[in-house]
């Protein structure tokens, strides 16, 4: 249990100001994110605040990895969208507690290891995809409520929105000339806040999303019937919650470690994640997951501790408790600006530079992702159906590869050595490699460099000795490895097949 309640990271060195600033920063791109996501859905905004508060805090101090930062992500909020329009907030947060359990379960069981699927066209795919939606979602702000619609800015409006956001990227791209002791997106925040404060100019703030003025996150337990019925409702809408939630947190910490160059804990934030959720659903929050755009904000401000996430979902508290009336004065512009900085640095643009280099269906896998995350915007099916096209292309691939061996020894029995996997994509090829009319009467099948891989792979080999059987010929199987052999035993009744084993040849396990 040590190491949960290690904070901040003893085992290295903190810079404490770092960490601070870059935690200070963080809060200030979360907090319209987290408001916006929240009237999306049709929830009370502060429970959006509330779920950054209660996400940050628990993952930051639990969670799998030092820097990663949760909050109330669209990606899970956006699951429970219909929920809370047939049945209201109360099942919505029940659902958000659920999902946490299941996601507690996942870590417990350690099932977080299966992201090691998610091949890299996919990842590639996922991150381009995501940058494009941060820098696309920003567009919203550059919009206004006249009589009851929602148009494009226009005029002096659109001239001040567009100069202080580009006033806000220019501090980001040159103050890290200067110093990097202050992180350059929070020296932009303060900066474009001042001028505009200063000046008074009339631009759109955070006080036009909604008010972050609340008290502490009260406890609340979901006004619900306990039965059967309920948790047949709230079931499909937790399960998928908690799947969105654990894939892209595990891939935003994937994408941690390759930043960092270490080496996060799935499990233990699936286990955090799952605790968050479930806190959520008891003190009126929306519930989350990692948020890959705050995740780059804290590392490209020079985060690598514990200490900055705790810092941003405190500070966050704090604007709900007593600093609303002036984070409420904040121009989105710079928010904006920051976002936009975000969505370029999270895109792989070394992407463009390989893809001459890649084969042609990791190209198509890549593609199809990050199209599927920009028109959907729903990461989980993006790379659930990423993963699938490489599962196939790779089944397929390697079901090209099987061949055979084929001589005859001096006692005139045939062999066929096999190379190769056999599993299901590979038995029709495995087939055509046997002469069955025209072979002797004794065959041996050699599997010292092949594998039987699965119930496709049984039923060929099963095939293949009735085929010889018809002709009153033998099969015998040789050179079979353990996990084979017990295979081909559980399925006496459905297949009878010889093995035979050369008493010096041993297996060599993986």
């Amino acid at each position: 249990m040590k190491q949960y309640f290690n904070l901040f990271d003893f085992s290295q060195k903190v810079n404490y100001r770092t960490e601070i600033l870059a935690g200070l920063t963080v809060a200030m791109t979360m907090i319209p994110e987290s408001l916006s996501f929240a009237i999306l859905a049709g929830f009370p905004p502060l429970v959006g605040l509330y779920a950054a508060f209660i996400m940050g805090l628990v993952t930051a101090i639990f969670g799998g990895r030092p820097g990663l930062v949760s909050g109330g992500a669209g990606a899970t909020v956006i699951v429970l969208i219909a929920l809370m329009k047939s049945h209201g907030l109360d099942y919505v947060f029940a659902a958000v507690a659920l999902a946490g359990v299941i996601q507690i379960l996942i870590g417990v069981f350690k099932l977080g290891k299966f992201i090691r699927l998610v091949p890299q066209p996919v990842m590639f795919g996922f991150v381009n995809g995501l940058a494009v939606v941060i820098f696309m979602s920003q567009l919203e702000q550059f919009k206004t409520v006249i009589n009851g619609e929602s148009v494009w800015l226009s005029g002096s409006p659109l001239d001040i929105m567009l100069g202080l956001v580009a006033l806000t990227i220019g501090i980001v791209l040159f103050f890290p000339k200067i110093t990097k002791a202050i992180p350059a997106s929070l020296v932009a925040i303060m900066v474009v806040f001042a001028l505009v404060l200063g000046f008074g100019i009339e631009t759109k703030t955070v006080a036009d999303i909604a008010s972050v003025s609340g008290g502490f996150p009260p406890f609340h337990i979901p006004n619900i019937p306990f039965n059967l019925e309920t948790l047949q409702l709230i079931l499909p809408y937790g399960l998928i919650m908690a799947c969105v939630g654990l894939t892209e947190g595990l891939l935003t910490l994937n994408l941690v470690d390759e930043i960092t160059g270490t080496k996060g804990n799935g499990n233990r934030e699936c286990v955090a994640q799952g605790s968050a959720n479930i806190l959520n659903g008891f003190f009126f929050g929306m519930g989350g997951c990692p948020m890959i755009a705050q995740t780059l904000v804290n590392l490209s401000a020079g985060s690598r501790a514990r200490l900055s996430g705790i810092v941003a979902a405190l500070t966050i508290l704090c604007i709900v408790l007593f600093g609303a009336p002036i984070i409420e004065k904040l121009p989105m512009a710079a928010l904006v600006g920051v976002m936009f900085m975000v969505a370029i640095g999270t895109f792989e643009w070394i992407s463009f530079r390989i893809i001459n280099k890649m084969p042609k269906h990791d190209i198509f896998v890549g593609i199809t992702v990050a199209l599927i995350t920009i028109v959907l915007h729903n990461l989980a099916l993006a790379v659930l159906i990423g993963v699938i096209i490489s599962a196939l292309v790779f089944a397929w691939e390697s079901a090209k590869r099987i061949r055979a061996k084929k001589y005859m020894d001096d006692k005139g029995v045939k062999h066929y050595e096999i190379f190769g996997p056999l599993f299901f994509a590979s038995t029709t090829a495995f087939a055509e490699k046997f002469d069955v009319l025209n072979d002797p009467n004794e065959i041996i099948i050699d599997f010292e460099e092949s594998k039987i891989a699965d119930m496709s792979a049984i039923d060929a080999v099963h095939k293949i000795t009735e085929r010889y059987a018809k002709v009153g010929k033998t099969v015998y199987l040789r050179h079979l490895s353990e996990d084979c052999r017990q295979l081909l035993q559980n399925a006496q009744g459905i297949i009878e097949v010889n093995i035979i084993e050369d008493p010096t040849y041993k297996v060599v396990s993986n």
